[in-house]
């Protein structure tokens, strides 16, 4: 063996490549429920819509199923769980000496401008499922756990970067509370106007960063106001 050449696994382990592909193949099943639940979602409606129908069109057993998702909704929002992550990872990569909101709001301008991994808003569909999410009540509380979850390590991030305690102190929490539901809102406001041909992916982008310029203002504005003691 050279010394360019990778160890030999002991017996019944695997080598990086062979987990790699294991990685890989994991992935392509995961990506392919996904994409089932959302199709069959929006073909049949939720009610319609079961787990072993979605197994079925990604061409899995219903265990398999199981081995990645809780239910059909968890399935059709992976993208969102997926998303999270990527605006958390983009978070934790914000110059340490960045202020708390302005990184928080970077982090979302990279995810939506990144060209390499595009946001669920320019992919097929994703805006019809956005507003299913709001009308089916099954969805939107599954939507709301991937979502407090996400929030939940923003805060940790943002803590870490205060040097605080996430617990102890309630700065971080209030600053990803304000922040990602400033991007909700955003996010809802266009997933309603879908029927407008002008609101596309381009615009969503505008629209964050008008409803970020308004977080601010208003923020900017109470502090203006004088204070009174009780």
């Amino acid at each position: 063996m050279t010394a360019l050449e990778p160890p030999t696994p002991p017996a019944g382990t695997t080598g990086p490549s062979e987990d790699d592909g294991r990685r890989r193949k994991a992935r392509r099943t995961r990506n392919a429920l996904a994409a089932a639940a959302v199709d069959l979602l929006l073909e049949r409606g939720p009610a319609a819509t079961t787990v072993e129908a979605i197994a079925e069109r990604a061409d899995v057993t219903r265990r398999t199923f199981s081995r990645y998702f809780t239910g059909k909704e968890d399935a059709a929002l992976d993208f969102v769980r997926s998303d999270s992550e990527r605006i958390n990872a983009l978070l934790r990569s914000r110059p340490a000496e960045e202020p708390p909101l302005p990184a928080y709001r970077a982090a979302v301008r990279a995810w939506l401008a990144d060209p390499h991994a595009p946001a669920w808003h320019v992919r097929p569909r994703m805006r019809r499922l956005l507003a299913l999410v709001d009308a089916d009540p099954a969805l939107f509380a599954a939507y709301e756990r991937i979502r407090v979850d996400a929030q939940e390590e923003s805060i940790r991030i943002i803590a870490t970067r205060l040097g605080t305690d996430d617990v102890a102190d309630i700065r971080p929490a209030v600053v990803v509370d304000a922040a990602a539901g400033t991007l909700t809102a955003a996010l809802r406001n266009w997933a309603r106007r879908q029927g407008d041909p002008a609101s596309g992916a381009a615009d969503l982008a505008a629209l964050v960063e008008r409803a970020y310029d308004a977080l601010i203002e208003e923020a900017a504005a109470a502090a203006a106001l004088p204070t009174t003691g009780e």
